[in-house]
């Protein structure tokens, strides 16, 4: 399933002892040349999807980037996990998540998971991309707002065209004191390359957020 010009969602049938928790990752492994070769992929479907799980790939050209990209229905995969501690299964009451581009992934999963289980959980979703071209599941969650009160998504692009009309701000203190005045109160996770995963926790530190309440998980491109 095609999310944007360079990003795809694959699907696979899921077994019916496989139980994860929303924002998890799998390791897939695929038979490339002789040899049998594993990356991890954040899932972006929910626990409460129970007929299919689905992770969601930037292609970058490289080889187990190709095979993915040419698998067809009937191709297998080997699924190992489920792993991961950057989850959220409804105990907290505010929770902010922060992505950086495909790190959105964990985050829809939460999403979906929160407005399935019609959990009370106020949800900002705070998304950064470089372009329109690079923004994914912004339909669905336009969809899950409609079902779900409790969530709230702003999105920020860097490298906007003069079209956008939205915020052009990297994520950044003045940007969490206006759209998250209640931050304070708030479990952050926080997704997406290493150096936007890296910043975004030293600015949370910086105001005074407990690592207690930081969750991260850095996404290395292939």
């Amino acid at each position: 399933m095609k999310r944007a010009h360079n990003v795809k969602s694959f699907r696979f049938k899921r077994p019916g002892d496989f139980d994860y928790k929303a924002g998890q990752y799998v390791i897939i492994k695929l038979d490339i040349g002789d040899k049998k070769r594993g990356k991890p992929f954040t899932l972006s479907s929910s626990p409460t999807e129970k007929d299919h799980i689905e992770f969601t790939k930037k292609l970058t050209g490289h080889e187990f980037s190709n095979k993915l990209d040419a698998m067809v229905t009937g191709d297998k995969a080997t699924v190992k996990g489920p792993f991961g501690k950057l989850t959220f299964e409804g105990k907290r009451d505010k929770i902010a998540l922060l992505s950086g581009g495909i790190g959105i992934t964990p985050m829809i999963s939460i999403c979906k998971y929160c407005t399935d289980m019609k959990l009370d959980t106020d949800i900002m979703l705070i998304c950064s991309d470089k372009t329109e071209e690079d923004m994914i599941f912004t339909e669905e969650l336009e969809e899950m707002q409609k079902q779900n009160p409790n969530l709230k998504v702003f999105n920020t692009l860097t490298r906007a065209s003069e079209n956008w009309m939205g915020c052009r701000e990297r994520i950044c203190e003045n940007l969490i004191l206006r759209e998250l005045p209640d931050y304070s109160e708030r479990t952050f996770y926080v997704c997406g390359p290493p150096p936007m995963v890296d910043a975004m926790v030293e600015l949370l530190q910086a105001m005074k957020i407990p690592d207690s309440e930081i969750n991260k998980e850095s996404l290395i491109g292939y």
